[in-house]
């Protein structure tokens, strides 16, 4: 193989690599389902509402966005009932919606407990503390 076909090679490996990478980040659809009205309707019913950001080319915000859907869908984990939570996600780039809760990253993750924010983290994609912070909320 001489140098300009391992160059061809590399190229076309390179835009399989890259159309792949981009494709996984934005497999899973994202929208904004933030809604203030609703946001302050579930706190003042005692809800626990849990708050995400993301934004279009983070496939760790969507990998963070199907971790707490999973735990929404199912309704329980581990014998605990999560019909009392209420899930929201954003764009981070809605800077009204960013600046009411102070959030400047994408997959900034807040739970919100009796009108107070709990817990907050941020690039947190692992299921299991991901449970065990919702867990504790309840």
């Amino acid at each position: 193989m001489n140098k300009l076909d391992y160059l061809t090679l590399m190229k076309k490996i390179f835009i399989i690599f890259f159309c792949l990478f981009a494709l996984s980040a934005s497999a899973m659809e994202k929208e904004t389902t933030f809604n203030k009205d609703l946001f302050d309707k579930a706190q003042s019913d005692g809800k626990i509402v849990i708050v995400s950001s993301w934004i279009k080319y983070c496939s760790s915000c969507a990998g963070q966005m199907q971790i707490l859907k999973k735990a929404k869908n199912e309704g329980v984990l581990s014998d605990i009932k999560f019909d009392n939570i209420e899930y929201f996600s954003f764009d981070v780039t809605n800077k009204e919606i960013a600046n009411l809760f102070d959030v400047q990253y994408q997959t900034t993750l807040l739970i919100f407990k009796n009108n107070k924010e709990i817990y907050r983290s941020i690039g947190e994609t692992t299921k299991e503390l991901i449970y065990e912070a919702l867990k504790t909320s309840i």
